[in-house]
This record gives structure tokens, sequence and C-alpha cells, in this order.
């Protein structure tokens, strides 16, 4: 089935919808939440994993990856957790094969070559190697999660380029869609007028350059 939002977002950069989030009084950008290659981009839904502590005896990190869709977001929690990871190369190969649009991750991933090598966008804190195993477990799948201080609930629409991560809540998208559409089609007038001859202060005054993400009063 064909996700027409999914269309609309993958038409505009992540700078154009966090500005769109603001214009809306929203947080959907992801803080600290960088690409792994500044080529990697992606569009989906939100499939959300949220971790914890291991406890004792330890859980396992998941083998959750057979039950998502393809072109969803993989989105993982794992509380900013910088000391071990919770994505590598196996998980890597096989959503890239399926067909999943990407990882998002609070915390870190590992096995950065082959993200590379196959182009599959991973987005998190860093990388470093050591294993998540014995160390952190699935506590939930499919709830509300946070991503670099934004909220993420599954079905959120995942927006992610060179510049970070923006999650845009599925109650509004509509409405930030549409922001940040006016938003980029108003940019693209004022280049073109600037490229015709025009001051950028004059083209910034007549598009409303510096009203395009002041937040809406209700």
């Amino acid at each position: 089935m064909t996700d027409a939002n999914i269309d609309r977002a993958t038409r505009l950069d992540t700078a154009t919808l966090s500005d769109a989030l603001d214009k809306h009084g929203l947080v959907g950008q992801c803080h600290r939440i960088k690409p792994r290659s500044p080529q990697f981009r992606m569009t989906g839904r939100a499939w959300t994993l949220l971790y914890g502590p291991a406890g004792s005896p330890p859980g396992t990190v998941g083998d959750y990856i057979d039950d998502i869709e393809a072109g969803s977001v993989v989105v993982l929690d794992n509380g900013g957790r910088d000391d071990a990871t919770v994505w590598g190369d196996i998980l890597t190969e096989i959503a890239s094969h399926k067909g999943i649009a990407g990882t998002v991750i609070d915390g870190i991933n590992r096995d950065v070559s082959l993200c590379l090598e196959l182009n599959y966008p991973i987005y998190s804190r860093d990388s470093w190697m050591r294993t998540g195993k014995d160390r952190v477990q699935v506590e939930a799948t499919g709830v509300p999660v946070t991503i670099g201080n934004a909220r993420v609930c599954p079905g959120d629409l995942v927006r992610g380029d060179a510049d970070g991560v923006v999650v845009i809540p599925r109650a509004f998208e509509e409405q930030v869609l549409a922001s940040a559409e006016a938003i980029q089609s108003a940019e693209d007038a004022i280049r073109q007028a600037v490229r015709s001859g025009m001051s950028l202060r004059e083209a910034r005054a007549k598009h409303g350059y510096h009203q395009l993400q002041t937040r809406e009063v209700p």
C-alpha cells in the first residue's frame, strides 16, 4: 500500500522539517543522533523497541528483526548508552535484505563497514565494538521510546539525512508536512529571486523568510 506522507517527507530535508516542527511547537529533532555516513537517507514509519539493563539471569537483545515489515524504520531506545552496542553486522545484513528503511539508535552500533558497503542507513550516537549481550535486554516492543530527547511512538513518521533525524508525530503529520512544504516553496522562491538579481534582504522580506518557522498560536 502506498503511503503518500512517506513520499511527501522523502522530498523534504530534515532542516525544513525541523523548522516546521518548531512552527507547531513540537519536539521531533533527535539531538546528537547522527548518520554513520553523510550519504545515508531514510524515510519510514517507526517500529520501536526499548532496552534496559540486563537482569539476572540476563534476558536477550532480541530476535525482533524477523517481525519488522519492509519500509519500516527500526527505532531502538538504549537510553543513550555508549559502552555497549545493540546493532551489528547480522542485523544490518538482514535488515538490508528485507528492505527495511533504516535504523535509529539512542545508543551505539558496531560493524560500521558493512552498513557503508550495503548503503544501509544507520543513525546513532556513535560506534564501538563492545557487545550488548548480557549487558542489556529487551524490555518491550511497540511502545513509546525516547531518541535524542524526542518521543517516538510506533507508526510515527521518521526522516533521516546528512543532518540527522526528525520524528513527526502521527497525529500532527498533515500539519507539519504542509508547513514544511510551504517553507520549502518560500525558500526556493527566495533562491530564484536572488538568482534573478534581487537582493537577499528584498527576497527574504517578499517571501516572509523571518516568519517561516515562527510558532503558530492557536
